[in-house]
């Protein structure tokens, strides 16, 4: 049960549900109730299956191009703490929705919920678990991304209880705790290095 909850935990600030909010309803402002919701939950779809592939198949990535985890990880550590950055001072892509077309997949699942430094992250998370965790750990993270689509779909009801004011506080406080997990991630990986190096 601790380490479900502490890999929700993890996973439900990864993909940065009240940013992701933000932007779902810049996004969406022209569609009805019904498009609103039925693209809310093709974004938690898209997002379930690209976070799955990255958790499951990091080591395999790994394998392919010849790279370590703890490489990645400081790698990936430091996209998410500049992403966290953005996050605390502002609203990082919000011309990314330019464009016709279905917005469920691109840009709303990819790069708003599952970015470069969400899929950093996965992929170490992914690699570093050992085999008998990965299916709690698979459970933790579709709870997060279910998580995640319940704040999309209740989006006109989540607006009006918190208010853009209270939307952007949610954003920056995310962006907090995802810096103090990049910083955890890169510790990680150097204090690794610096064993096998020893």
């Amino acid at each position: 049960m601790h380490l479900f909850l502490s890999v929700f935990i993890k996973f439900f600030f990864l993909l940065t549900p009240f940013f992701v909010l933000s932007m779902f309803l810049a996004l969406t402002k022209g569609m009805g109730a019904r498009e609103r919701r039925l693209t809310a939950v093709r974004v938690t779809l898209a997002v379930a299956v690209v976070t799955l592939v990255l958790f499951h198949f990091g080591n395999a990535i790994f394998d392919v191009f010849g790279i370590t985890v703890d490489s990645f990880r400081i790698g990936a550590g430091a996209l998410l703490f500049l992403s966290a950055v953005s996050l605390v001072r502002g609203r990082p892509g919000a011309d990314a929705g330019e464009g016709e077309g279905d917005i469920s997949v691109v840009p709303l699942a990819i790069p708003i919920a599952v970015g470069p430094a969400t899929t950093g992250a996965l992929l170490v998370m992914g690699a570093s678990m050992p085999a008998q965790d990965k299916l709690v750990g698979s459970g933790a993270l579709m709870a997060a991304v279910v998580c995640m689509g319940i704040v999309l779909v209740l989006s006109a009801h989540v607006r009006r209880l918190l208010g853009s004011m209270g939307i952007e506080i949610l954003t920056k406080l995310t962006g907090l705790i995802l810096s103090a997990l990049a910083a955890q991630i890169v510790f990680t990986g150097v204090r690794n290095f610096l064993e096998l190096g020893g």
